[in-house]
């Protein structure tokens, strides 16, 4: 895959899920023994699973955006991809420690965030700072159809069927 696609795929990924988590319907409420947060718009667990407001949705809408633009060409893909590894490689390292987990109470990322940012920070680290060298020696390795094909002798439309004996013709 072509970090284009990556940063394409991410970009829609992520603009969903910022779309997705300001849909009150997508979000359970969040239990009693989780991190206390100041800014509780839209707060609560998307899917029931990763926690999130209306800051920490609003970062997924453009983070997303970015990635659809970086991923069409607009802007560098290679960026976006190393960009969001360090950016999600932070936020997973931060989701860890309390205090942090919840950024000084704006944005929740603890819990299933820690694992989910730190596959995109991995994913994104894999296509941002990958050798094109490695890419076209992949590409190199596999030869077109076209290239694996034996020539084939044409037609003679003036012979009968040669798959008949010759009495039957």
């Amino acid at each position: 895959m072509r970090v284009e696609t990556f940063a394409l795929f991410s970009g829609i990924a992520y603009l969903a899920a910022g779309l997705l988590g300001l849909v009150p319907a997508a979000l359970t409420p969040a239990p009693a023994d989780a991190p206390p947060i100041h800014v509780t718009v839209f707060h609560g667990y998307l899917l029931g699973l990763f926690a999130v407001n209306v800051l920490h949705s609003a970062v997924h809408f453009a983070i997303g955006v970015w990635g659809i633009v970086a991923g069409r060409g607009m802007t560098s893909p290679k960026v976006y991809a190393r960009s969001l590894a360090i950016f999600y490689g932070a936020l997973a390292v931060m989701g860890g420690i309390p205090g942090l987990d919840t950024i000084f109470g704006l944005l929740p990322i603890h819990g299933h965030d820690i694992w989910l940012h730190a596959g995109t920070a991995a994913l994104a680290a894999y296509f941002g700072w990958r050798s094109a060298a490695s890419v076209e020696r992949r590409a190199g390795a596999i030869p077109e159809r076209r290239e694996q094909a034996l020539p084939v002798a044409p037609e003679h439309r003036s012979r009968p069927d040669r798959r008949l004996p010759r009495s039957e013709v």
